[in-house]
């Protein structure tokens, strides 16, 4: 197991740690609903540092991102950010990622920790533009502060307007005195905030600096459990549960993000795809009848017949009832269909609804 540079700040907090992707992470400090609820009401602080980080350089990145990614990275101004993934050739996807456009022949992109190197490869194979690559995840560390209280508790620790930035956008400059920082208004719990690179030698010093900025806010540390509730909740996908390589990001609602402007990785494929229709697509559910579901779980219709499975579930901390994301034949994933999810061989009534599942 690899440990982050702030391992070591995670451990004398008595954060409960577990492998993850590799890495050595925080799962928990005080609590899953501890946590949760102080991220959806106040400010917490992620340590998110396992996550990958590419720089793609030269006149043709925009070309190769636009070649490997769904979305129209051509919309994106300097100083944007855009969601977006990578298709495979057999109708998957390699990964979902952000994309961070700094100018014209310069693409900063953020991958999942559990699949660095697959993504490296995937794009350095198809790279016959002659775009320079730089793997800079063993240099950066990244922290998300997350939460409605965030933009406050953090306002003293830099020049930038951070209420003033728009939703996926990201400015680089001094923060908590530390030079070159990029501060970005994105974050996977639907709480707002700002997700903040900086490199390994300064992330422990801008940690304890974050701490003392959010002191008045009773700024917390969270682990990885409440970040899975927070992004279920808004009905996120997790890359290795709701999206992977079988998945295609038309079943998995992610039609928004797959752009037909342009061609890239598997496009014409997937364009008859969508004009066919999917067979089975990602909803939404939530449980009527008592019992929480997990990942895995197989989904049957009234008669026990099976028509999809599980792919997120948990207890919602917000509201206080089992919800959950899964794949279901697409004649069972109109809103307010009934579904069954089978717990330990029974049969648990739920209903299909509409994500986000957490209204503000």
């Amino acid at each position: 197991m690899r440990d982050t540079a702030l391992t070591a700040k995670h451990t004398a907090l008595g954060a409960k740690m577990v492998p993850f992707a590799g890495f050595n992470m925080p799962v928990q400090y005080a609590g899953v609903k501890v946590e949760h609820e102080c991220v959806r009401n106040g400010v917490g602080v992620f340590d998110v540092s396992h996550m990958g980080e590419f720089l793609l350089k030269g006149e043709k990145a925009l070309d190769l991102i636009q070649k490997v990614t769904s979305n129209d990275a051509s919309k994106m101004v300097d100083g944007q950010a855009q969601y977006t993934c990578m298709p495979n050739e057999t109708g998957g996807i390699v990964d979902d990622l952000i994309i961070y456009r700094k100018n014209a022949e310069e693409f900063f992109v953020v991958v999942n920790a559990s699949n660095i190197e697959k993504d490296w490869n995937w794009i350095a194979d198809r790279n016959d533009l002659g775009v320079e690559m730089n793997n800079l995840s063993d240099d950066y560390s990244l922290l998300a502060i997350q939460g409605p209280k965030a933009a406050d508790a953090m306002q003293q620790l830099t020049d930038i307007d951070l209420k003033g930035m728009k939703y996926y956008t990201f400015q680089i400059g001094k923060f908590a005195g530390i030079d070159d920082v990029m501060v970005s208004a994105t974050g996977y719990t639907g709480s707002g905030g700002f997700e903040v690179y900086v490199k390994n030698k300064d992330v422990a010093e801008l940690w304890d600096r974050v701490f003392e900025a959010g002191a008045d806010a009773d700024i917390q540390p969270i682990g990885l459990a409440a970040r899975d509730t927070l992004r279920l909740e808004m009905g996120f996908c997790l890359y290795g549960n709701d999206i992977d390589n079988t998945t295609s990001p038309l079943e998995a609602g992610l039609s928004w993000i797959t752009k037909f402007t342009k061609e890239f990785t598997n496009s014409e494929n997937l364009k008859a795809q969508k004009e066919a229709g999917v067979t089975k697509k990602l909803v939404g559910f939530e449980m009527i009848d008592r019992g929480i579901p997990r990942h895995d779980y197989p989904i049957n219709d009234a008669d026990g017949n099976s028509i999809g499975r599980v792919t997120s579930g948990t207890m919602s901390p917000s509201m206080n009832k089992a919800i959950g994301l899964g794949y279901v034949n697409v004649e069972f994933a109109a809103i307010d269909s009934e579904i069954y999810i089978e717990v330990r061989n029974k049969q648990i009534k739920a209903k299909v609804v509409k994500p986000p599942f957490y209204k503000k």
